[in-house]
């Protein structure tokens, strides 16, 4: 038959859970924080991006037309 834990033992295990659990909740407010700061950087990438972007389809629009049919060729 087990015997049941004593009170000393059942208070060390409580305070190894409490300061497990507060352990948790710096890790997970680091990880927030992380989250958010990545979150800015990819908004602030993706809208880089797209002005990247927009600023080449301006340049391909200036670009002549190219032509489709051969030049005529000149017979001597």
């Amino acid at each position: 038959m087990a015997t049941p834990p004593s009170l000393d033992q059942l208070a060390d295990r409580v305070e190894r859970l409490l300061l497990r659990y507060e352990e948790l909740q710096r890790t997970n407010a680091l990880l927030t924080e992380q989250v958010q700061t990545l979150s800015q950087e990819r908004d602030s990438l993706k809208s880089r991006l797209s002005a990247a972007r927009a600023r080449v389809d301006a340049l391909l629009e200036r670009l002549p037309a190219s032509n489709t049919t051969s030049p005529p060729t000149t017979t001597s």
